[in-house]
């Protein structure tokens, strides 16, 4: 297996970035609250989001995230395997968790129910909340991460291929917009967060 990163994998359209915030914003409490109550370590956090940006290929989430899990103590050795796709390093506690952020994201956020139920078996529905709530919230990073990436590198002389600059500029204002602003996130919430 190579060592090598492969970026921009994946260009999410703008349906999808507001399915994606709108599932994020529903969820992201139940990450928030598995980490206070500790059904969540940091290290699986950052595991998660490793994961899932391995998928999609988003540069500035790469460096972000690598940068994190560094100062959490992860290995470089690790951190770079993730960043290719490699699980070798993940412990069978944490493996169901991870391979569900890598297949959510590989499913462009669309996982079947039973890869659900699995998750929801191995850790309880607590901590499956939490796991949904942070793979959603890097979703959302990447998604906005990706675009970002490409118009930085386009700056730079450097265009990537799959986009251009009206979608880099129009998914970075929407998400920057959208972002702030949910009209249905509370109406939402009293239904289940896996919808």
């Amino acid at each position: 297996m190579s060592l090598e990163q492969k970026l921009y994998k994946k260009i999410y359209n703008m349906r999808e970035l507001y399915i994606a915030l709108h599932k994020g914003l529903r969820t992201f409490r139940y990450m928030k609250k598995a980490k206070k109550m500790k059904h969540l370590s940091p290290h699986l956090i950052e595991r998660i989001m490793l994961a899932v940006t391995e998928v999609n290929g988003c540069e500035v989430c790469s460096y972000a995230h690598t940068k994190m899990a560094l100062e959490q103590g992860m290995s470089n050795e690790e951190i770079k395997m993730l960043l290719v796709g490699n699980t070798e390093k993940v412990s069978n506690d944490e493996m169901t968790a991870v391979m569900f952020a890598q297949y959510y994201a590989d499913t462009r956020g669309n996982p079947s129910k039973e890869s659900w139920d699995r998750v929801v078996q191995t850790y309880g529905k607590e901590k499956a909340l939490g796991i949904l709530g942070a793979v959603r919230a890097i979703m959302i990073g990447n998604i906005y991460g990706l675009a970002l990436s490409a118009f930085k590198s386009r700056l730079k002389g450097k265009k990537i291929e799959k986009t251009n600059l009206f979608y880099e500029i129009r998914m970075m204002y929407y998400s920057a917009f959208t972002s702030s602003f949910d009209p249905w996130s509370d109406f939402y919430l009293v239904k289940d967060a896996f919808d």
